[in-house]
Parts: C-alpha cells; sequence; structure tokens
C-alpha cells in the first residue's frame, strides 16, 4: 500500500519569530532529507486523487505569504519539487498585509513586513515553475462558524477568483485553521472543489475533500521533524480516539 504525506507550511523566514515561520535553513535539510529517502514530490491534488509513487509527498503552504518566493521557492527550484500554494485571495492584489485572527499581533510592528503576500502575478510566476495554487478562501474564515450562504460564497467566489486570475482552474482549497467538518466539504464539494487540505493532530483521511496534512512549525528542531516523519508515529496520529460503531 502506497504512503502519502501532506506537509503544511506557512512562512520561510530567518528573522521572525513567529511559530508560523521556519528557516530556509531547516526547510532545506527537512526536503532533503524526504527527498534523499525516495519521496516522490507531486502537488497536493496529484497526492490526494492519483498519487504517483509508493512514497508521494505533496509540499503545500498557507496564507501566501511572500517570504516562500523568497527564501522557499529556490531551494525546491534547485530541487526539482513542486509544491502547492493555498491563497486567500482578498489579499492578494498587494494592498495591504494578511490580517486574520491568529496573525494580527504583528501588525503595526516592524515585523509586520513579514505579512505581506504575494501578489497574482507572483503566484503566476509559480505556475510556471509546476505550482499548484489552490483556494485558501477569499478572507481567512474559520468555515464551521460561517451560516450556510456566507460558508457557499467564501468557496465560490474564492475558487472563481483564482480561477479568472490565473487563468487555469482552481479545484483544491486548503481550510483556514484545518477547520472542517461533513457541512463544510459538503459545501466544498457543490461549489466544484475536488480535493480539500484539513490541519489537525488527527491524521484520519476522511476523502479527499478531507485530506490531513502535517504541519511544520518553528518548534520542530531536527529531532522532532524526523519523530514526525517516521510512518510509525503517523499511523498512530491517524487512529481515532474512539472505535467507530457497528456500520
Amino acid at each position: 500500500m502506497g504512503d502519502v504525506m501532506v506537509l503544511c507550511y506557512h512562512a520561510v523566514a530567518p528573522d521572525w519569530d513567529s511559530s508560523l515561520a521556519v528557516t530556509p535553513e531547516e526547510f532545506e535539510r527537512q526536503i532533503a532529507h524526504l527527498l534523499a529517502h525516495r519521496w516522490q514530490p507531486t502537488t497536493f491534488t496529484t497526492a490526494t486523487l492519483a498519487p504517483p509513487s509508493a512514497r508521494t509527498l505533496a509540499i503545500t503552504f498557507d496564507d501566501a505569504f511572500a517570504s516562500v518566493k523568497r527564501y522557499a521557492v529556490p531551494i525546491l527550484r534547485a530541487m526539482n519539487a513542486p509544491a502547492t500554494m493555498f491563497a486567500p485571495t482578498a489579499f492578494m492584489d498587494g494592498a495591504s498585509a494578511l490580517r486574520w485572527n491568529g496573525i494580527e499581533e504583528w501588525l503595526g510592528t516592524p515585523t509586520e513586513r513579514q505579512l505581506a503576500p504575494l501578489s497574482w502575478d507572483e503566484l503566476g510566476e509559480l505556475t510556471e515553475l509546476g505550482w499548484e495554487i489552490g483556494s485558501h478562501t477569499c478572507n481567512h474564515p474559520r468555515l464551521t462558524e460561517l451560516d450556510d450562504l456566507e460558508l457557499e460564497r467564501e468557496l465560490a467566489e474564492s475558487r472563481q477568483t483564482c480561477t479568472e486570475r490565473l487563468a487555469r482552474p482552481c479545484t483544491s482549497i486548503a481550510y483556514p485553521y484545518g477547520n472542517v467538518d461533513q457541512r463544510v466539504a459538503d459545501a466544498t464539494a457543490r461549489t466544484g472543489y475536488t480535493a480539500g487540505a484539513g490541519l489537525s493532530s488527527n491524521l484520519r483521511r476522511l476523502g479527499a475533500l478531507r485530506q490531513p496534512r502535517l504541519g511544520i512549525y518553528r518548534v520542530d528542531d531536527w529531532p522532532r521533524f524526523r519523530v514526525k516523519m517516521l510512518r510509525a508515529a503517523r499511523v498512530a496520529r491517524a487512529m481515532p480516539l474512539w472505535p467507530s460503531g457497528p456500520g
């Protein structure tokens, strides 16, 4: 049976003391380690729907931080490794910093520059390098807390915007904060997505629209990262806390 591992990064920056930011040196060491152990990198949708290898790796980035282009893209390009960027479409015009609950503490500080997003032109450049660009909704809300109308709007408008601005279909999404339940997954399917990325301590896969990912953070030093990558550790995290009932 093949093994699919999906990693979730956010920012890659040498000087941002945030849990979301890994240093370029650590990022390069992590990906080089996986490639040396015969993990085959591909885009998120391919890994989810048609994994090409017994060891399939999807490297994904949430939020479209500009630091990813500066630091991560050259590393991955040198390794001939594609990746996937999930973009919150309301922020990609470059007019303002990324802002939502969880990163707002950096607004108004000298570190606010770390919240700079990529532009649509820069996302287009990534597609030319073989990257997949997916939706991260419009405004990065917790989708499970939205009413049905607002949920559909966040899903449909972000997909349409991404498709139009990049002139290619957008069929994948990463749920902000990893928040997804069956209602959200159903709405995601109705609005035309075929692959959805969660982010959870429970790595049990619940279908193509609820694909779990391993979050990689600044706290994941080399020993911790290597433990996270172990199949036994990932299998243990995929086990439900309680056994399923009949049927």
